[in-house]
């Protein structure tokens, strides 16, 4: 398998019914999750994502661009919240010294705040 040696970029809408669904996937029914009335009353003013969700999003990015590839652990923080309707860009950084290890970013890109920073450590034929 040939591993990407430069900066995957790609870009998901999540939507309310994307929250929902992993709601009901996971069993994570928070209402900061899936209440749109609860929500408008918090500090974020509307529901956020999971920060899961958007970590499996970060997953099937690393499935589809390292097949094969064994995932053995991450390490993410979740800095600023994801909302509903707001496209975020993903990018994963492939080490130049280090191929196993990815650098994860996701930020939203109408003011560039990251949402999931961290990393992720794979193994198998990542060359």
């Amino acid at each position: 398998m040939t591993a990407p040696l430069s900066v995957i970029e790609e870009s998901w809408v999540p939507t309310q019914q994307d929250f929902d669904d992993f709601a009901r996937l996971s069993g994570d029914d928070n209402p900061i999750h899936v209440d749109p009335t609860f929500s408008a009353s918090t500090r974020f003013g509307r529901t956020v994502s999971h920060g899961m969700l958007l970590y499996s999003r970060v997953y099937g990015l690393l499935c589809k661009h390292w097949p094969g590839a064994t995932h053995d652990m991450q390490s993410l923080m979740f800095p600023n919240p994801s909302y509903a309707g707001e496209e975020l860009v993903f990018r994963l950084s492939p080490g130049a010294d280090e191929p196993n290890s990815i650098a994860v970013e996701v930020s939203r890109k109408a003011d560039g705040l990251v949402t999931l920073s961290g990393e992720c450590l794979i193994s198998g034929d990542v060359q």
